[in-house]
This record gives C-alpha cells, structure tokens and sequence, in this order.
C-alpha cells in the first residue's frame, strides 16, 4: 500500500535489514559471532538489530543465556498448517522449546524460519511428551475449551511449563487431556468454537509474559 502522492517514500520498496559492511573486508571487526557471507552481501534477515550479521549458531547461543521458562507444545495429526504461527510466536518470547506431538514432518512456512533459533523438539505422542516433562518437573497444561476447563484469565500460571495446544476444530485429543495436569480456557464470546493454534499460543504465551515479565498476577 502505497501513501499520499509525494508523501516521502510514497513509492518506496520497504528496505528490511542492512548493506554490506562499510568499507569492505578490510574494515570487518574480529568477531567470530559474525557471518562472513552476511558482512559481504547484507543482511536482510527479520532479525533484532542486534543480532545483525550474526550466524544462526551465534544467535542461538546468545538466546540461549536468557530462555524463557515456558515450553509450548502442539498436537500434529493433521498437519496443521497453524503449527508455523506457533513456532514463530514462541520465537517471540524467547521460548525455553517448542514440540511438536504426533506426526514429525510440519510445515514451517508460517515460522519465518525462526525455528532456527529455538529448541524443536519431537514426540511421538502426549504421553511422550508427558514422560519427558516429568523428568524434569515441568507441568503440562492444556489448552483447550473443554468441559471443567479453568479460565486462562484468572489462573496463576507457573514459570515453568509446558502448554499443550490442540488443532482447530478437534482440539486437544484425549490422550493430550490425559496428559494434562489441568486444562486453561480461554475467554470467548462470538459464534466460532475455538480458535486456530497459533492466535491461542499468541494468546497463552501473552498470559505468562504478563505475569512472569511483568509481575502481573491474575486477579
């Protein structure tokens, strides 16, 4: 969409990222974080900008120092095409994981390659799942509006957990409930049943920002 006529850059291509590094080869700093490829022909990435220039690896690593508590998880038996939307919100909040339930192969489109910078992990089943969160203490809550489900708004979610999502339509299977220590609902108030994986993760994942970045308990 283009602005006014003779607005400044009416007709202007947004630039997303940066050139190459000023000055040629001979003014790249000595940084082994950096990515000889991008210094030379840009870096046109949807990155932060202080990740320009950066390797994947490197950017990983720095991430890695400051991982969220918060795991997400999505049911894959149909796959859901939703699954990319969900991997890149997780992105967002610098996720401690993302995994997948159920079938291997997903379609990463919707990520915007930002699986590249997570931690993807793989299960065969929710009680797959279930055993690895075990193992390290983590809760697995649902989210799903079923019967008996609490309310998203008013629960206080730990630090540390894994939310389980389910597909449009089918929701959470019942070995993805049986797995589950609880199941959060969230507030809906139009004709549609549910909602697609990734607007509830967008959603959910904005719950615990709220409380765990912010301090704001529910009230």
């Amino acid at each position: 969409m283009t602005g006014p006529a003779g607005a400044p850059g009416a007709d202007d291509e947004r630039v997303v990222g940066v050139g190459p590094w000023p000055g040629g080869r001979a003014a790249w700093p000595d940084d082994d974080r950096l990515d000889p490829e991008l210094l030379e022909h840009g870096d046109r990435r949807n990155v932060a900008d202080r990740y320009r220039y950066w390797t994947v690896e490197a950017v990983r690593a720095d991430l890695d120092r400051s991982r969220a508590g918060v795991h997400v998880a999505v049911e894959n038996w149909r796959h859901d095409l939703n699954i990319g939307s969900v991997v890149r919100t997780a992105n967002a909040v610098n996720a401690a994981g993302v995994h997948v339930v159920g079938h291997r192969r997903w379609n990463r489109r919707g990520a915007m390659v930002t699986d590249r910078y997570l931690h993807v992990h793989h299960h065969e089943d929710a009680a797959a799942l279930a055993r690895w969160a075990g193992e390290r203490e983590l809760p697995v809550l649902g989210v799903d509006n079923v019967p008996g489900a609490v309310p998203l708004e008013t629960h206080d979610l730990p630090e540390r957990v894994v939310l389980l999502l389910g597909q449009e339509g089918t929701g959470l299977t019942e070995g993805a409930l049986a797995a589950c220590e609880a199941v959060l609902a969230i507030h809906q108030a139009g004709s549609t049943r549910s909602v697609n994986a990734g607007a509830a993760a967008a959603i959910a994942l904005h719950a615990w920002v709220r409380r765990h970045v912010f301090g704001q308990r529910p009230a």
